[in-house]
């Protein structure tokens, strides 16, 4: 594996290389701020629980207005979070999020890195969030993160004890960021680390306090400030043409799926910290007193005293007359004793000196995945564009896969291409995520190789590191290797190139419900190699039969793809679930992962590696409605459940809602938060109403209760409010015992509620008309009673339904009783 450090630290100097598998093309005021931060050698830590939490305008700050090097580490990836973008929930989530904020890092300049801790839904407090997560292994994670990183300032988001009522994660979060502070710098604490990097202590800690602890801007700006550090966070940049805030916002934009696109502002922006510990400072500047010049390492003084020269006789006209003054810095950099600062610091200015040269640097591919022990073709492409003497000395294809190249002179802006055709070791691990090619538990991902906690992605199998010589001294860069290709309507498209199974297959659904009889399930294997001969069987719970027992598989080329079709029969009668899974043996190997692919036009496709593994349960559900139409929002799996119901679904479109087409449904069901992300519903919703009265069921499930494209959501008053209840073993209790949805077509019991997931559900009804019926009540411990959960309106002829139960979460997993109660909300007046 390559030296993670190294790429970590040297890879993120220039935002743009945020898409590592794209070459970078910096220009010239992008190279000069570069050459800035060389000669800056100060670091900031920025810690918060989740994707979003992070404040942009201060990493903006750090980054770009201060050149330090600013790390977010955010301790979870967001799984838990919802998606208004895609389908995409839980580990898949995750990824999507992390995703994000590597584009928001490569807007706003900085670094990112993670605990082990996953996001397991709405935390009510920390004493909750400690108990799911694994409280030592969050630490020792936050404190590997403080040693790689050695920060001078640590910064929590939010504050470390209950005083502010918030995400009991982001209290978690402060809490144990307070801990993590001594402990870093205590050889004692994690001392398995120690082989790989070194204690470190930060010079202190604040909390970024803010108006929204305090009850609101108002009470804010009443209150004596006079113990807070003042920041002004609204600079202007000019070697990016843009306020610091404008820029924040352009990454505060990349959390789409948790819909925070942000307006541009200008002007001056005050932040407010509280300080926590350490040296406080005498006055209100939160750096007083810190080093940041090449003074703080043993013999770096020459070396900050030469890259000034550089920064004044920098020309953006010619970057490379810079070039002799770097490299005489570099040699000098290199001379150092090994320390944090020589090894950030040679990366960088080993970068800085590469785009100085216009030295453009590709290892791409035409295919995008290779299987272990396969070969595969690398285009390699170099070529500088400066008056200066290079030489390409040698080329390596990392780890050990090619090793030969008989050096030559290169002619300035002469375009120099070579191919070479290399295997795939057969031992090669799989480039998917690395946090889920384990299994894990529920609150903590399992991550054994040290090196790797932390890190935001898998590093990529091969890289190539090219040795060149300039002016006569030796520089080492390297480049991974990437996919590269052309679509006819973007042009030039990259993605990571990836080492994938030969061989993967997945169900056609999650879940499937079986009602006391056999029922065809599907599995479609596709090939991760050219020429694949394989068989395909299907393991099952004791006592459950299968035919055939195994089908033989044969498919042409990679990418290929079929499906087949198998008859499972339960066993017994009644209730019981366990789980299928599908097996591809292939040379004497059990194969046994799906491959989902995560496709945006604004991240780089990412793929996913999970056990392909599917629910099964025996459980009757029986439906009245069998004709359902179907309006997605925000994005679900729903639409798939109910045709396990045996419902004939209609995806719904705008052109769709006209009386006459309306009429066919038996019910219409309103995707998850489609009243937040469907503008034309503020159009529709007078015909959803007419819909309902006219004899329809109308189910209307979970939404915010901010930004709604309607004033009114229901034919009675109803209000959206943030009630949760967020224990997915939490009582219900039934209100209405005879009310029809409890009762028909199914006689809901309180095992429907057993086996729930993540939750029960999420922004209930906070006040509603008494047109509504509430049959059910649920609570947190040690909270008030929520009964907004479920509400049914009679509304002329129909029924109207708000439902803030977390169906969207419950369907896809399997839940018995969610289908059952789900079958009888479609059936309501049927």
């Amino acid at each position: 594996m390559k030296n993670i450090f190294r790429l970590f630290l040297g890879l993120s100097f220039l935002p743009i290389l945020a898409f590592a598998q794209k070459p970078a093309k910096p220009n010239a005021a992008e190279l000069h701020q570069a050459i800035k931060k060389l000669n800056v050698l100060g670091s900031v830590l920025y810690v918060a629980a989740h994707p979003d939490d992070e404040n942009q305008r201060f990493i903006s700050y750090c980054a770009n207005e201060k050149l330090f090097d600013v790390t977010y580490l955010s301790l979870t990836r967001g799984d838990g979070g919802q998606n208004l973008v895609g389908p995409e929930i839980r580990e898949l989530l995750g990824v999507l999020r992390t995703e994000e904020l590597l584009m928001a890092r490569s807007i706003d300049g900085g670094k990112q890195r993670f605990t082990r801790a996953n996001d397991f839904g709405f935390s009510k407090n920390p004493e909750e969030t400690m108990r799911i997560w694994d409280k030592d292994k969050v630490l020792s994670d936050m404190v590997w993160s403080i040693r790689e990183t050695q920060p001078d300032v640590v910064v929590n988001r939010f504050f470390h004890d209950k005083k502010y009522d918030t995400h009991g994660h982001h209290t978690a979060s402060a809490i144990l960021s307070v801990e993590a502070y001594d402990l870093a710098g205590q050889a004692s604490a994690y001392p398995e680390q120690l082989k790989q990097t070194s204690v470190w202590q930060p010079r202190r800690q604040f909390f970024n306090t803010s108006w929204w602890f305090y009850g609101g801007r108002e009470a804010f700006d009443k209150m004596d400030k006079s113990n807070l550090f003042p920041l002004n966070l609204g600079v202007y940049l000019p070697l990016k043409g843009k306020s610091n805030t404008e820029l924040a916002a352009e990454a505060r934009s990349m959390h789409r799926c948790q819909g925070f696109g942000s307006l541009s502002t200008r002007g001056e922006s005050t932040d407010w910290f509280d300080f926590i510990k350490g040296d406080r400072p005498k006055t209100t500047d939160l750096f007083e007193g810190i080093n940041t010049t090449w003074t703080r390492v043993p013999g770096g003084e020459k070396i900050g005293k030469l890259l000034q020269e550089v920064d004044r006789n920098y020309r953006n006209d010619q970057p490379a007359a810079s070039v002799p003054e770097l490299l005489r810095a570099m040699e000098m950099i290199r001379a150092l004793p090994a320390g944090h600062w020589r090894s950030v610091k040679l990366a960088a200015i080993e970068t800085v000196i590469r785009h100085c040269l216009g030295l453009y640097l590709e290892a791409s591919t035409a295919e995008p995945a290779v299987a272990p022990g396969d070969a595969f073709r690398i285009r390699l492409e170099a070529i500088h564009r400066s008056n200066l003497a290079v030489q390409l000395t040698g080329m390596r294809i990392l780890p050990g896969l090619f090793d030969t190249l008989p050096a030559q002179q290169m002619e300035g802006n002469r375009d120099y291409v070579f191919e070479k055709t290399v295997r795939v070791p057969a031992a090669a691990a799989f480039t998917a995520p690395y946090w889920l090619s384990q299994p894990f538990e529920y609150g903590m991902y399992t991550v054994e190789d040290q090196a790797l906690r932390g890190i935001p992605e898998t590093p990529r199998f091969a890289t190539v590191r090219w040795s060149f010589t300039v002016n006569g001294l030796p520089l080492e860069l390297d480049t991974d290797v990437a996919y590269k290709t052309e679509e006819s309507a973007i042009g030039e498209v990259w993605q990571p190139f990836e080492v994938l199974p030969p061989v993967t297959a997945a169900f056609d659904e999650q879940a499937y419900i079986f009602p006391n009889q056999a029922r065809p399930v599907h599995v479609t294997v596709r090939a991760g190699r050219d020429a694949l001969n394989a068989t395909l069987s299907l393991d099952l719970p004791k006592g459950w039969q299968v035919q055939p027992a195994s089908v033989p598989v044969a498919l042409t080329r990679r990418g290929e793809t079929k499906t087949f079709a198998f008859t499972v029969t339960p066993s017994g009668t009644g209730s019981g679930s366990g789980q299928l899974q599908a097996v591809v043996s292939l040379d004497g190997q059990r194969y046994t992962q799906r491959l989902v692919p995560i496709r945006y036009d604004y991240i780089p496709q990412q793929n996913v590696l999970l056990d392909n593994r599917a629910r099964v349960s025996n459980v009757v559900v029986q439906t009245k409605a069998t004709q359902v139409g179907y309006y997605m929002g925000a994005g679900d799996d729903i639409p798939a459940a109910l045709r396990q119901l045996g419902c004939t679904v209609t995806m719904l479109s705008d052109k769709d809602f006209e009386a006459d087409n309306l009429s066919r449904f038996e019910a219409i069901v309103l995707g998850i938060r489609a009243y937040n992300t469907k503008e034309a519903l503020k159009f529709q919703q007078q015909k959803l109403l007419d819909y309902v009265q006219q004899g329809g069921t109308l189910v209307v499930q979970y939404m915010t209760n901010n930004e709604l494209v309607v004033s009114e959501l229901a034919p009675f008053p109803l209000k959206i409010s943030r009630t949760r209840v967020t224990d997915e073993n939490a009582e219900v209790r039934v209100l209405l015992p005879d009310h029809a949805v409890l009762n028909t077509p199914n006689a809901i019991t309180q095992a429907d509620f057993q086996g729930w997931v993540q939750e029960r559900g999420l922004y209930f009804a906070g006040t509603w008309d008494k047109a509504f019926q509430a049959p059910l009540s649920s609570n947190d411990p040690g909270e008030p009673p929520a009964d907004g959960a479920l509400l049914i309106a009679p509304y002329g002829k129909g029924n109207y339904v708000f439902t803030g139960l977390s169906f969207f979460r419950e369907l896809p997993a399997g839940v018995p009783g969610a289908y059952r109660l789900f079958a009888n909300l479609i059936s309501l007046g049927k």
